[in-house]
C-alpha cells in the first residue's frame, strides 16, 4: 500500500460553498466601515441643517444615500423627492387660490358690517378691502412674500385690520383695536 503525500484536489464546488457560507474578514469589516460612513454623512447632515445650511445638508445626504446604495440609489432618491415636491407645489397653489377666496369673503364681510374711520387708502371709499392682499405697496408684497399674508389669515392665527390694512396676530385683536387702531 501507497500513501499519497500530497492530498487529493478538492472539488471547487466545496470552496464555492465554504466562501458564500462564511464572508470573509475583510468583506464584514468594509461593510462596517461604510454603515459607519453612512451614519456619519447622516449626523453631519442634520448639524448643517441646524447651522442653517440646506444645501451641504442635502449633499451630505446624498453621499450617504451613494455610500448604501451607489448612484443609482442616489437617481431613485432624488426622483422621488422631485415627485413629492410637485405634489405639493400643486397642493400649495390650490391651497393659495381658495386661501385668497376666503381671505376676499372675510374682507368683504367686514366691510358689509358697517362704515368705519379708515386711514389706509385701499380701504376707503371706492376701494375693495381685498386690495390689500394684492397691493403693490403692501410691504411683504414688495419683499415677494405676499403668500405670507394669505398664509396667515387662512390658518386663522393673524387677522387683516381694516382700519389700518396691518396684519397681525389674532390673539392680539381686541387689543390693537382698543389700544392701537382709533
Amino acid at each position: 500500500m501507497q500513501m499519497d503525500t500530497f492530498p487529493k484536489a478538492m472539488d471547487t464546488s466545496d470552496v464555492d460553498m465554504e466562501s458564500a457560507s462564511a464572508p470573509a474578514p475583510e468583506s464584514a469589516a468594509g461593510d462596517n466601515r461604510q454603515l459607519e460612513n453612512a451614519w456619519g454623512f447622516l449626523s453631519r447632515a442634520r448639524q448643517l441643517l441646524a447651522e442653517g445650511n440646506p444645501t451641504l445638508a442635502l449633499q451630505s445626504v446624498l453621499s450617504a444615500i451613494r455610500t448604501e446604495g451607489g448612484e443609482q440609489a442616489v437617481l431613485r432618491a432624488m426622483s422621488r423627492a422631485r415627485e413629492m415636491y410637485r405634489q405639493r407645489a400643486q397642493s400649495d397653489a390650490d391651497m393659495g387660490e381658495l386661501t385668497a377666496l376666503l381671505a376676499q369673503c372675510a374682507i368683504d364681510e367686514a366691510s358689509a358690517s358697517g362704515p368705519t374711520a379708515v386711514s389706509n387708502p385701499y380701504c376707503g371709499p371706492g376701494h375693495n378691502p381685498s386690495e390689500l392682499l394684492t397691493s403693490p405697496d403692501a410691504i411683504l408684497a414688495e419683499s415677494g412674500r405676499r403668500q405670507v399674508i394669505l398664509d396667515a389669515f387662512a390658518d386663522g392665527s393673524s387677522f387683516i385690520c381694516l382700519k389700518c390694512g396691518g396684519l397681525f396676530s389674532s390673539s392680539r385683536k381686541d387689543a390693537h383695536l382698543a389700544n392701537w387702531c382709533q
